[in-house]
């Protein structure tokens, strides 16, 4: 057990530790230390920007940010899961477009993750204004808990004069410019124009075939959500948008359709008006409510019972239509799950994902994703899948009926295994690919993100190879009709800022950069019985959920399966005792802890229309069994001290 579990638990006050790293962002080239953040209230955000629940949580702090300006610090300690993710410049890139207005931490060596004990992405701890630790929080959602323990901290030590108002730490970079900015995909349009979908200006903007010109933007460029004209409507960090067939366009009154991630909806666009409306999602990011359902063994099912429209999703990245299921599909990467969205019946349905962030396949109920990105249908109507966090490409095989009949994994191997290799796709490796598109020949070109290239994989031969290089993040690409000849490849250069054309070469290459694993500091544990807790508080004015009985549950698993000996598997309650195999040496726990809590007081039945919140935290957490080790690890999904 850690020093600071160890003191949350017993309630010593522990003094914060210092910050290091190899530099700092937002501070107009000043390194911060904890004296100059003393008589402030502090949030360590331990994040990466791959992760999609990081980028949830920047989302969930910037209200916090506002309000409490003058009181409330947010420092960003950045921890890399992927290689790339260390390269200072691909840092400041993040930085930028995903507009943190707070310091950040460059922290590759994760020298500050471990004195803080972080264990999974993202982490927030929480400092008073003397320096001590009074919060350790894993995952996201602690956005109305965090703000009650701000105002207790405020009175406390407005009380003892230990608070100090005034400006913090962050100064703004300067401003970039041009016609896009952080791109994040784009369609061709029947007039051969482009659609691109400005991520980083939160608005639709049109380009000519020459990839400059810029012909028109819908949206007014600031983030936000309205619908309305063109000039008029908001948008908040689109990523996807796709074309609606012309016999549904007909029917529904637009022809593209938007996946707008921030703001949790999916938006139609005439482009011939520039109207811009919402046809699913309510702006409330969807918080794993199919899985509360399973906590409360309501069981998987397809059907989610609810208007489009008052529906919630959860950051929705890409889409593409499927004529074989009459619908288009969703990547859902806020719940780890494909959703399906049926225009003309505006209804919303989930079509495979348990929901748990991982790679397995089989039939649609337990098949796993991790933040499922690109998507892209093939000739035979099957759907082909970027799914991100595990470096992975996936199918989904279609039954006859338009239902995912399986799930299949054509090239990845899991949530840490990454790399930029070619060759048999059971030894390839991906690092974080974003998008998807089927080539004529059928085989699957392949926007290797943090690789810089487009990969393709062959589905005859079960090969990956390379058709491109020396890209900086490239987060689509797409066959570009709007050019006669040989077939030209269309790549959204996020980091570059632009579309570039790149010629299909005949033959892909073989690259070998070797395979690489997330590399993170391994916990010493003894073999044999080892207990297993997962502390949870629930936050000031709510209390845990027991309606339907125990509102926890812990999932377990390791890799390999036979470093748990007993005591793996899925149950109610948040302490689990385990075997674990003293012929392993090395391995990895794979944890995930849910609570269930609702807005109420403690002796107090909770009301019929109490707001209620899912709690829940995957950890990975590499293990050596070693005598010396601890037989007891404590995990901290929501821990006050």
């Amino acid at each position: 057990m850690s020093a600071e579990s160890d003191a949350l638990r017993t309630g010593v006050r522990l003094r914060a530790s210092e910050l290091r790293g190899r530099g700092w962002m937002n501070t107009g080239g000043k390194d911060l230390g904890l004296a100059s953040l003393r008589g402030k209230i502090v949030i360590l955000d331990f994040w990466t920007f791959c992760c999609i629940n990081c980028l949830h949580v920047l989302d969930e702090l910037r209200p916090l940010e506002e309000k409490y300006s003058d009181v409330l610090v947010t420092i960003g300690v950045h921890s890399p899961k992927f290689e790339h993710e260390a390269k200072k410049e691909a840092l400041e890139a993040a930085v930028e477009r995903y507009e943190i207005e707070h310091p950040v931490l460059d922290d590759p060596e994760l020298l500050t993750w471990q004195a803080y004990t972080a264990r999974a992405w993202p982490t927030l701890v929480v400092l008073d204004p003397e320096g001590y630790i009074v919060a350790h929080l894993s995952g996201e959602g602690h956005a109305a808990g965090l703000e009650s323990l701000v105002e207790e901290l405020i009175e406390e030590h407005d009380a003892k004069g230990t608070l100090h108002r005034g400006d913090g730490p962050y100064v703004a970079p300067p401003a970039r410019e041009g016609d896009l900015r952080f791109p994040g995909s784009a369609i061709e349009l029947p007039n051969g124009q482009f659609l691109v979908v400005d991520s980083g200006h939160h608005r639709l903007t049109i380009m000519d075939t020459d990839l400059v010109t810029k012909v028109g933007q819908i949206g007014t460029g600031e983030r936000g959500f309205a619908d309305g004209s063109a000039d008029t409507a908001r948008f908040n960090e689109p990523q996807g948008a796709a074309v609606v067939p012309g016999h549904i366009a007909e029917k529904v009154g637009y022809d593209v359709l938007v996946a707008d991630t921030v703001n949790h909806r999916l938006r139609g666009v005439n482009t011939a008006t520039g109207e811009v409306t919402t046809v699913a999602g309510n702006g409330v990011q969807r918080l794993l409510d199919a899985e509360r359902a399973r906590l409360q063994d309501a069981g998987w099912s397809r059907e989610l019972g609810e208007n489009a429209t008052e529906l919630s999703l959860s950051s929705p990245w890409d889409l593409a239509w499927a004529e074989k299921a009459g619908r288009f599909i969703v990547a859902m990467a806020g719940t780890h799950q494909i959703f399906g969205f049926d225009p003309v019946k505006a209804e919303v349905t989930l079509e495979a994902g348990s929901g748990i962030e991982g790679l397995d396949d089989g039939t649609a109920d337990v098949a796993m994703f991790a933040q499922p990105s690109g998507v892209d249908v093939d000739a035979n109507g099957d759907v082909w899948i970027a799914d991100s966090e595990t470096s992975a490409v996936r199918v989904l095989r279609l039954g006859e009926d338009g239902t995912v009949a399986k799930v299949e994994t054509a090239t990845g191997l899991g949530l840490f295994d990454f790399g930029f290799r070619d060759g048999p796709a059971d030894e390839a490796r991906l690092q974080h690919p974003l998008g998807v598109s089927v080539l004529p020949d059928g085989s699957v070109a392949i926007a290797d993100t943090y690789n810089g290239a487009v990969r393709r994989y062959d589905p005859e031969t079960h090969t990956v190879g390379t058709l491109a290089e020396g890209l900086q993040e490239p987060a689509e690409v797409l066959v570009d009709h709007s050019v006669g000849g040989d077939p030209v490849l269309l790549v959204v250069e996020t980091n570059r800022h632009q579309l570039v054309r790149v010629p299909l070469p005949k033959e892909a290459t073989t690259v070998d950069r070797g395979a690489s694993q997330t590399q993170r500091p391994k916990t010493l544990v003894k073999p044999g019985t080892h207990k297993l807790t997962a502390r949870f508080t629930a936050p000031a004015g709510q209390k845990l959920d027991y309606r339907w009985g125990d509102p926890t549950q812990l999932q377990v698993s390791a890799s390999p399966e036979e470093l748990i000996l007993e005591g793996a598997g899925t149950s109610q309650g948040l302490t689990r005792e385990l075997v674990l195999n003293p012929e392993i040496v090395h391995g990895v726990l794979h944890i995930t802890a849910r609570a269930a809590a609702c807005d109420g007081e403690e002796g107090q039945e909770i009301p019929d229309h109490a707001a209620c919140h899912l709690y829940q935290q995957d950890w990975g957490i590499p293990v050596q069994l070693d005598e010396a080790g601890e037989d007891h690890l404590e995990l901290d999904l929501r821990g006050l001290n």
